[in-house]
């Protein structure tokens, strides 16, 4: 899968992050895009592996026996809305901690391999 696409201000950071998850996921397999929550979701081998956020925050899907040792490392817990957890098995990291491209891919490494 290759995506080739420039990049603008009026993409957002959704769109920005989106397009940095697409550059560490080209060379899977299996990998559909799907919008929803707000955000657009990376399916990777039929599972929803990590989500970027409207905010460019990123949810990523986690083994839930991880959980805490991921909020020590920076992430959030991941809520369906303001006040409804989305429960251990994922996590929010924020913006801002992402600005890294080892950092990303980290996190979605970890989403994609859970």
């Amino acid at each position: 899968m290759a995506y080739h696409r420039l990049m603008t201000a009026a993409d957002g950071p959704r769109e920005a992050l989106a397009h940095r998850i697409r550059a560490i996921l080209n060379s899977q397999q299996d990998v559909r895009e799907i919008r929803m929550f707000g955000g657009v979701c990376f399916m990777v081998d039929g599972r929803m592996a990590v989500a970027a956020g409207r905010d460019g925050g990123l949810l990523v899907r986690t083994d839930p026996s991880r959980y805490d040792d991921l909020l020590t490392r920076g992430a959030e817990p991941a809520t369906m809305s303001r006040t409804r957890p989305m429960g251990r098995g994922w996590i929010t990291v924020p913006g801002p901690r992402l600005e890294g491209e080892e950092e990303l891919a980290w996190w979605v490494s970890l989403g994609v391999g859970t």
